[in-house]
């Protein structure tokens, strides 16, 4: 079977667009993800899958927080592209974005966001060219309750989003 029948097998699974932040020390980044799932209820832990080449990697291995957040459907590509098509290297993602400090020192995105959690690492799974982080909800909230949630789908289909060679790097 090619890589290219392996991909378009994989175009079916749905996914969801949402935003991950953390903190190190007094340096925030943040990176659009689609892959943040629920794992257990009580105690509530989730999982994100991080690229492990982006600055954001990096920063959720040191502090061992993380926040994310769904996107709603209304979201512009400007606005995914701060978080998507630049790396945090050398580019402050949250400086012209409204957010609020959470819990554990995240920033949570107030804008073009439905909820939040925020999120203490208690696992790391290597998977390749990714990591899996697991870690317990702390904190979450709603920020927008008449929004719907951005699937990936509708990104491509609709906004016409595409994903840049230089997003692993985020």
């Amino acid at each position: 079977m090619s890589i290219e029948e392996i991909n378009q097998g994989l175009t079916y699974i749905t996914y969801g667009l949402y935003i991950v932040t953390t903190i190190d020390g007094e340096k925030k980044n943040g990176l659009i993800v689609n892959t943040v799932f629920q794992v257990t209820a009580e105690p509530a832990r989730v999982a994100i899958s991080v690229n492990k080449q982006s600055l954001t990697h990096e920063m959720i291995l040191k502090s061992r927080v993380f926040a994310t957040m769904p996107l709603e459907e209304a979201t512009t590509l400007p606005f995914i592209g701060t978080f998507g098509f630049r790396t945090g290297r050398n580019f402050d993602k949250l400086s012209k974005v409204p957010y609020k400090t959470g819990f554990l020192g995240c920033p949570i995105v107030t804008e073009h966001t439905l909820s939040y959690m925020e999120v203490e690492v208690c696992q790391t799974v290597d998977v390749g060219t990714h990591t899996l982080f697991i870690g317990e909800v702390k904190d979450a909230g709603v920020l927008k309750r008449d929004g719907k949630a951005l699937t990936y789908a509708y990104y491509h289909n609709v906004i016409k989003g595409k994903t840049p060679k230089g997003a692993t790097h985020s």
